[in-house]
């Protein structure tokens, strides 16, 4: 059975002083990971804020198994880029 997986990254940029400092780290990491994973990823909450921001990645798969790897494997390297900015993150299935 077809599988979506929906995962959101809570993210804290403490360095920001504007909003082009937190679209700088935001961009670069929804390049990388789209690039390693072949996800979707956008941002979807925080666009106003100068430190926050919520970005979600979603992967569809033929099996929820394959779709869980994957998302494990982008929170894991989001958590590698980010480090302590990784605030929080959460997955959910459509």
């Amino acid at each position: 059975m077809p599988a979506i997986g929906v995962l959101t990254l809570h993210i804290h940029v403490e360095d920001s002083h504007s909003l082009k400092d937190k679209r700088h780290v935001v961009k670069s990491l929804k390049d990388r990971l789209r690039e390693r994973f072949n996800v979707s990823v956008a941002e979807i909450d925080g666009l106003e804020s100068w430190q926050s921001a919520v970005v979600a990645a979603v992967t569809v798969s033929s099996d929820r198994v394959r779709a869980e790897q994957v998302l494990q494997a982008v929170e894991a390297h989001a958590a590698t880029i980010l480090g302590g900015a990784l605030t929080a993150s959460d997955v959910e299935w459509i």
